[in-house]
């Protein structure tokens, strides 16, 4: 507070902030709250499953993106309210953790909102309504696991992963093209899977895209593909039994790192300059081909006179290629990276069977296949598709199923989709709650209602009653004590999961209902927001 005159002299009081604050306190602040989080669920909830609609997003400079993938839509939209953005940072959670389920865990936890909103209205205290909702989840969790199954598979026979990977890309753009990318996506996987340890290494699975041709048309190679053409248009265009060097040095002579000048004052000078150049890179050729290769790829750039020399001692070359590509080369060939032409031998050299140079189309874009490589544990995806919006929705797809199958081969257990796990869990739940003598029995019914949400998503996603189906799936699965009956979205029934083979990763759906609980548990337990004003 501060006293000002006026210009009579009359004083007045200044006090400081007023005006300048928001604030919300108690019931108002947490309905405030639950409405932010539940309106960014509802813009989730008609992407959920198969039969999902997906969402178009323009950048602030006017890019396009069509997805139906939440992780993707929530991290392009512009969420302002600090609430909000725990619903994004839900869904990033679920995908940097499992890289898939990120729909479901935002729809099942603003189902979670919505139930807690009817709960505070009834005057329940939401300390109460997190411990039963935390009580619940817990039910849940080792429900999941007792109704569990187990996979088996091998290298030589991985069916029942193709069929986990088909249910991760049925409610993609890809669908058409499902069982095909998914045995792509499962042999990428096992070609780099470490099976002792039980780990994957995604970063060896490289997905590289050229706009122009069919989904179809979408091969693994199991090798490297380089986005680069031969450095000299009259290299051939094929190498059989390549030896590889990889270089880290540019092919130039050295610089003096002193800053320095040179004065060329004849011909006869200049022509000696250009002798002592031309030696240095002849004797770099020399080191290259006393190695034994005749590929070499080379971190930097070099010039025309270089790249000429090259051709004429009927040496391949490849410049500008990425530190990663280098790395991948390296891993899958066998070969070591070089920072020095004299430090060439013949034991740093990578082989493959095959280099081939390729081109699409009447474009003059051309790219290099490495195949047949020393070693298999660094793949190739090659995608294609009509544009460049659809060929990013396919790699988001491939990314999901590639994750699906890397967690299947960390933990083996399953259950299965189309919401017959939900009504599962919803079921025990309910049991479990009239066993509950103290208030939280009313916030575990409200999670088992949360839980129905995601049968009812699908059913109304598509065309069907929800509540007709969600009654049919409880009822046939009470009555046959058969927790696989779930919706089938294709032929719009319900039916058994495990015949139609749509299934999900335990851990998976374990972390959707472990995640979901506690953003809602977080949410409730604000009840104070003091927002600064703009100055």
């Amino acid at each position: 507070m501060s006293v000002m005159f006026d210009d009579y002299g009359r004083p007045f009081i200044i006090l400081k902030d007023i005006g300048e604050k928001e604030r919300l306190k108690g019931i108002d602040a947490q309905k405030q709250h639950i409405l932010a989080a539940r309106s960014i669920a509802n813009i989730m909830r008609t992407s959920l499953g198969p039969r999902g609609m997906d969402k178009i997003l323009v950048s602030q400079d006017g890019d396009v993106t069509i997805t139906n993938d939440g992780a993707t839509i929530l991290s392009e939209m512009e969420v302002t309210n600090q609430v909000a953005k725990l619903m994004v940072q839900l869904s990033q959670s679920q995908d940097d953790e499992i890289g898939d389920g990120t729909t479901s865990v935002v729809v099942l936890a603003g189902a979670l909102l919505e139930q807690a909103e009817l709960l505070l209205n009834k005057g329940i205290h939401p300390i109460r309504i997190a411990d039963g909702f935390e009580l619940a989840c817990n039910i849940a969790v080792d429900q999941l696991a007792a109704i569990a199954e187990t996979v088996e598979f091998s290298l030589d026979d991985f069916s029942s992963l193709i069929d986990i990977a088909s249910t991760s890309l049925g409610s993609k753009i890809v669908s058409r093209c499902t069982k095909k990318l998914a045995e792509i996506s499962v042999e990428a996987v096992l070609s780099v899977a470490d099976m002792e340890r039980k780990d994957v290494n995604l970063d060896l699975i490289k997905l590289i895209s050229r706009p122009g041709g069919k989904m179809e048309d979408i091969q693994l190679i199991k090798g490297i593909i380089l986005d680069k053409p031969w450095s000299h248009p009259q290299m051939e265009s094929e190498i059989k039994d390549a030896k590889i060097a990889l270089l880290t040095s540019a092919f130039e002579p050295p610089k003096p790192k002193t800053k320095n000048s040179l004065e060329i004052k004849n011909v006869e000078e200049y022509n000696k300059l250009a002798t002592v150049e031309q030696e240095y890179f002849t004797k770099m050729i020399k080191d290259i081909k006393d190695s034994g290769a005749n590929v070499a790829m080379c971190q930097w750039g070099f010039d025309d006179e270089a790249n000429h020399l090259l051709y004429q001692n009927g040496l391949q070359a490849v410049r500008w290629v990425g530190g990663v590509e280098l790395e991948l080369l390296a891993i899958a060939t066998g070969a070591r990276i070089v920072p020095k032409f004299d430090q060439l031998n013949e034991t740093k050299l990578g082989s493959a069977g095959t280099i081939r140079q390729v081109s699409f189309g009447t474009s003059k874009t051309k790219m290099l296949v490495i195949e047949d490589c020393e070693n298999t544990s660094a793949v190739t995806i090659f995608v294609r598709g009509g544009n460049k919006m659809v060929i990013e929705e396919i790699k988001r797809s491939i990314h999901d199923a590639l994750c699906v199958t890397r967690n299947i081969i960390r933990d083996n257990h399953i259950v299965y989709g189309g919401g017959s796990t939900e009504v599962s869990c919803s079921i025990k739940i309910n049991e479990e709650a009239n066993k509950v003598s103290s208030l939280e029995q009313y916030a575990m019914r409200g999670f088992a209602d949360a839980l129905d949400s995601i049968p009812m998503a699908l059913a109304e996603n598509s065309g069907l009653s929800p509540i007709e189906i969600l009654a049919d799936i409880k009822s046939r699965q009470i009555a046959e004590n058969n927790s696989r009956i779930g919706l089938d979205c294709i032929n719009c029934e319900s039916t058994d999961m495990k015949n139609i083979h749509v299934v999900e990763t335990l851990i998976g759906k374990q972390q959707q209902f472990l995640l979901a609980t506690q953003v809602v548990k977080m949410i409730l337990k604000i009840d104070d927001v003091i927002k600064q004003g703009s100055a």
